[in-house]
C-alpha cells in the first residue's frame, strides 16, 4: 500500500524558516559520530530507566516520511548532541528518558523520498537493523501474510488524514459525505486504501475521485475552489492559509477517522517473527515512548526546533517551517489526534477498532488479488502487552 504522506514538494508554498535549537547545541554531554552516522554513547550516568543489556545498543526507528512535527514524540527521545546525518536522512543520539540518559542510543530515520517511497514494513523486511517502524492498521492487514508486523504503541489516537474543500464555495459541506453529494473532483494519491472504503461505501462517487494528487497545491488552487483533495489536519489548514499566497485563506476538512475509517495511524511495529525475542526490551521501552509523548507535547519547542534544522540539514526538496511545526503540534492536542484512549492511558489499541478495520479492508484486499493471512486477528497485529496503564496526559 502507498504511503498516503505525500512528497510534498513545498519549495513553491514558502521559504522554510529554519531555527537552531541553542539548548540542544550547547548541552554538556556528547555525542560523537561513528562510520554509520550513528551518535557515540554519551558518558552521562544512566538514569532509572536502563535498556542496555535487554535492547539494541542503538534502537532504530524508521518513519514513512520526513522528519515532522508529528514525530515529535520519536525526537524528544534524543539527548543531547544530536548527530544529523544528510546522506542517512537520520538524527540519532544518546536515548533519553524523562531527562536521564537510559544506557544505548536512539536513531529516527526519515522515510518517503529517503527510502524510495517503499512501506516502512518492507523496508523492516530488508533490514533487520531496524527495531520499530511506522505501520497503520490497514497496511499492517494488507501485508499480514506476507510481511507480518505487530503495532505496540500508537502515537495517534485518531489519524491525521483529512479531505478538505474550500467552505466559501460549498458553504453547506460540513463532512465528507456532503462532499460527495456535489460535482466536486476529489484528489488523493492514488493506491490509499481509505479511498477504496470511500468510494465502496458510497460515500464518494468512484468517478469524482482522481488519483493523481502529487503533494503540491498547484491543482487545489488552479480549481479556484471546485475541487477537494486529501490532506492532514495536522498540515494543510496552516500551509494553505499561510503559506500558499495563491490561496491564502482557510480549508474546510473532516478526518478520515470521522467517515467511519479508525486506523491507528503511524502505530510503532515490530516485525511479528521477533516480538518475543525483543519483548524484554520493549516492556521498559514502550513506557519511555509513552511519557515520551506526554513529555512533547507538554512542551515542544526545544524538539520542534531539532525537526525544522534536521529537515533543512537533510535538503532533500522538503520544505518545513516552524511555524507548521508549532501548529502542527497544537493542532494534534486540539484536535484529539494525540489523547489518551478511552481510559486513562496514551498510547494504548481498542482491539474492537483493530477487528473493524480487519473487518473493512479484508474485502477490498481480497477483490484487489492480495492475500490475507489466514483468520487474522486484532491480536495479532496490535497488542497492549507493554503499555503501562499508569501512563497518560
Amino acid at each position: 500500500m502507498r504511503t498516503t504522506r505525500s512528497p510534498l514538494l513545498r519549495a513553491s508554498a514558502a521559504t522554510a524558516v529554519l531555527l537552531t535549537s541553542a539548548a540542544l547545541l550547547s548541552a554538556c554531554s556528547t555525542a560523537g559520530s561513528t562510520s554509520n552516522g550513528a551518535a557515540t554513547v554519551t558518558d552521562a550516568p544512566i538514569g532509572a530507566v536502563d535498556l542496555s543489556g535487554v535492547c539494541p545498543a542503538n534502537i532504530v526507528i524508521q518513519t514513512d516520511r520526513n522528519p515532522e512535527a508529528e514525530q515529535g514524540d520519536l525526537y524528544q527521545l534524543i539527548g543531547p548532541d544530536p548527530v544529523l546525518d544528510s546522506s542517512k536522512k537520520a538524527v540519532s543520539g544518546p536515548l533519553y528518558a524523562s531527562g536521564a540518559y537510559t544506557g544505548v542510543n536512539v536513531e529516527v530515520r526519515s522515510g518517503g523520498p529517503a527510502i524510495g517511497f517503499q512501506t516502512v514494513t518492507s523496508q523492516q523486511y530488508a533490514d533487520p537493523t531496524i527495531t520499530l517502524g511506522y505501520a497503520n492498521t490497514d497496511e499492517a492487514v494488507q501485508l499480514s501474510a506476507d510481511q507480518p508486523v505487530t503495532a505496540v504503541f500508537a502515537p495517534f489516537e485518531v489519524g491525521p488524514q483529512i479531505i478538505m474543500w474550500d467552505p466559501a464555495t460549498y458553504p453547506d459541506v460540513k463532512t465528507i459525505a456532503d462532499l460527495g453529494k456535489t460535482d466536486a473532483v476529489v484528489r488523493y494519491f492514488g493506491g490509499s486504501t481509505y479511498m477504496d472504503y470511500l468510494t465502496g461505501s458510497g460515500i464518494l462517487k468512484t468517478a469524482n475521485v482522481d488519483g493523481s494528487y502529487d503533494g503540491t497545491p498547484a491543482n487545489f488552487v488552479t480549481a479556484g475552489g471546485k475541487d477537494g483533495q486529501q490532506g492532514f489536519a495536522t498540515v494543510e489548514p496552516y500551509v494553505y492559509q499561510n503559506e500558499v499566497p495563491a490561496w491564502g485563506k482557510p480549508v474546510a476538512f473532516q478526518l478520515i477517522n470521522d467517515a467511519g475509517y479508525p486506523i491507528y495511524a503511524s502505530a510503532l511495529s515490530v516485525r511479528t517473527g521477533d516480538l518475543e525475542k525483543i519483548s524484554p526490551c520493549l516492556t521498559k521501552l514502550v513506557p519511555v515512548l509513552q511519557q515520551a509523548t506526554v513529555d512533547y507535547y507538554t512542551d515542544p519547542t526545544a524538539t520542534n526546533d531539532l525537526i525544522v534544522k534536521a529537515v533543512s540539514e537533510f535538503n532533500n526538496g522538503w520544505v518545513y517551517t516552524a511555524g507548521v511545526a508549532s501548529y502542527s503540534a497544537k493542532a494534534q492536542v486540539d484536535l484529539g489526534l494525540v489523547a489518551n484512549g478511552p481510559d486513562s492511558t496514551v498510547g494504548n489499541f481498542d482491539l474492537n477498532r483493530v477487528q473493524k478495520i480487519i473487518d473493512i479492508t479484508t474485502p477490498l484486499f481480497t477483490t484487489q488479488g492480495k492475500t490475507i493471512a489466514f483468520n487474522l486477528t486484532p491480536a495479532t497485529i496490535a497488542t497492549n502487552e507493554f503499555i503501562d496503564p499508569s501512563i497518560g496526559f
